[in-house]
Formats: C-alpha cells, structure tokens, sequence
C-alpha cells in the first residue's frame, strides 16, 4: 500500500469520527457546530460524502450529492451509514500499489502520494466540529494532530487559493499543543463553544 503513514493516520481519524458519532446525544443533531450555518447532521453529511469522494476518486465514480449542500437528511441509524463509507474509502486506499506516488483525489486535479492524510484530515476535523457541538469531551487528539500537520502545512493554503474550503488560518494561542495548533491553521477556533 501506498503511503504507510497517511494510512495509520486515516485509521485514527476514521476511529475518532466513528467515536464522535456514536456519542451524540439524542437530540444533538440539529446543534449549531464550528461550520458557519451547518448543524452537526449536515457537517457529518458533508464529512461521509467528502470521504465518499476520497474512495471513489480511487475505485471510480462520483459521491451521491454535493459535499458543499449537505442535507440534513441520513439514515436513521448516522453510524451504520458513516461506517459503510468509511470502510469502502479504508478498503480503496489498502488496495493500491505499494509503489503508488501519484493517488487521485476529489480535489480537481491535484493527485497526492499522501492522499490517505488528506482524507484524514477532513475526517478528524469534521469529528472534533462535531464532537464540540454535541458537548463531547472527545478532543482532537495531539498524536492525530500530529500525523494530520505536515500535509496541513503542504496542502491548505493551496485549498484555500484555488477551492476556497478552508477559513483564513487563526493566530495560535500562546503555548498552544498540537491540536489547537492544527485547528486554528485550518481556520478553526480551538475554543469554540455552542
């Protein structure tokens, strides 16, 4: 498999999202999250069709609806929904070449020997966005954060120019760890509170 690395760091952020959407309370979904106008139902929306779109962008076809128009209809059950994606995006990046330095990804043109990270990174920001909405004590861990930074440091401020994805980066709070360094270059209040 390609990019070993990026892969151990997309199993943790794919663990962190599952674990952030099995804690939402009930009644939580309609919560006002990180994500200017989305409730924590549309941001795990846009999180599945995001990482539907990393799978596919290997395997071949397109996700189900638009990442930037997420509804708030899922299934009844988000978890079932969530961890049928999650596996089939795992499964397409386990079956590439060990060799692979070029994988396609749903960012346009832009393919990425570390395409695995980049699809980590939606996913464990997506999780802590809803993580802090629904009040879970579930944050982003250091270690994950960690794994996520260097493709973070290659790759948003392009994301920013040419697809305009993520907010200006925010200054880092003073002796700020590696989470809240991360959330607040993605342009992330680290303290966001509902």
């Amino acid at each position: 498999m390609a990019d070993t690395r990026g892969f151990e760091v997309l199993t943790g952020a794919h663990d962190y999202l599952r674990e952030v959407v099995a804690g939402v309370p009930a009644g939580a979904w309609g919560a006002a999250t990180p994500c200017s106008e989305w409730t924590a139902r549309q941001v795990l929306n846009h999180a599945r069709i995001d990482q539907q779109g990393y799978g596919l962008a290997i395997t071949g076809g397109r996700p189900d609806s638009d990442p930037f128009h997420p509804e708030d209809a899922l299934a009844a059950d988000p978890s079932a929904q969530l961890d049928e994606v999650l596996r089939m995006v795992a499964a397409a990046y386990a079956g590439l070449p060990a060799d692979s330095e070029a994988v396609p990804t749903p960012l346009g043109p832009l393919s990425l020997p570390f395409a695995a990270a980049a699809a980590a990174m939606d996913a464990a920001v997506h999780a802590w966005d809803i993580a802090v909405a629904t009040g879970q004590d579930l944050p982003l861990t250091e270690e994950l954060a960690e794994g996520i930074r260097p493709l973070a440091d290659h790759l948003v401020d392009h994301l920013r120019d040419s697809y305009q994805v993520f907010a200006p980066a925010r200054q880092v709070p003073a002796g700020a760890g590696q989470a809240e360094s991360l959330l607040a270059f993605l342009g992330r209040d680290p303290h966001w509170k509902p």
